[in-house]
């Protein structure tokens, strides 16, 4: 029974981690480009591995996410910024770890707390939405900051109320779909392997 265990959860990693593959190469499944920015979608399939697979698988597809966003900013950049800052593994690696690690330790740590399993799988989703959003934009206002100002035309002073809009305008929409989506996903994945600890 474990090694059947081990094989449907090498599986289900295996598809997820295919799933990144594609979304982090194809327009409009992963990601969708509006110009100087990209709204993600992404990172769905990411905090899904985390809650069904736990906190390591999470990072791992996270980390994929990461190089293939690399690979994407270096062989296929949507945005006058790509070139510049997702080539940088800090910005386009790290925060997609996080993302994965802590949704997986979030969901993992409210098992004693909260009892409804949607709850838990929906305040996960959100940390996860919430770190990739707010890491990325921040280290790219600490690291890229004139770069950004340039691509946004406008001065350092205004950087801050550019970076508040699209938090507006992108990372709410993906908290809101990261919420909704994750738990319907998760809660068809573990129905269909109730081996899986949930």
């Amino acid at each position: 029974m474990m090694k059947k265990n081990r094989a449907y959860k090498l599986a289900i990693r295996a598809v997820l981690i295919a799933i990144i593959l594609v979304q982090s190469m194809t327009p409009f499944l992963g990601f969708i480009p509006l110009g100087l920015v990209n709204v993600t979608i992404i990172h769905l399939t990411v905090i899904v591995a985390a809650i069904v697979l736990g906190p390591g698988d999470g990072a791992l597809v996270g980390l994929i996410w990461g190089i293939g966003t690399m690979i994407r900013a270096y062989t296929a950049p949507t945005s006058p910024l790509d070139t510049m800052v997702f080539t940088n593994p800090i910005i386009a690696v790290l925060p997609r770890i996080l993302v994965g690690y802590l949704a997986g330790v979030v969901y993992r740590q409210t098992k004693n707390k909260l009892q409804a399993k949607t709850l838990r799988m929906a305040l996960a989703a959100g940390i996860g939405s919430l770190t990739n959003t707010l890491v990325v934009l921040g280290l790219m206002r600490l690291l890229f900051a004139s770069a950004m100002a340039s691509a946004y035309k406008v001065t350092s002073g205004a950087l801050n109320a550019v970076i508040m809009t699209i938090v507006a305008t992108n990372g709410i929409p993906e908290l809101i779909a990261a919420v909704i989506i994750v738990p319907m996903i998760c809660l068809a994945i573990f129905r269909a392997n109730k081996f899986l600890d949930n």
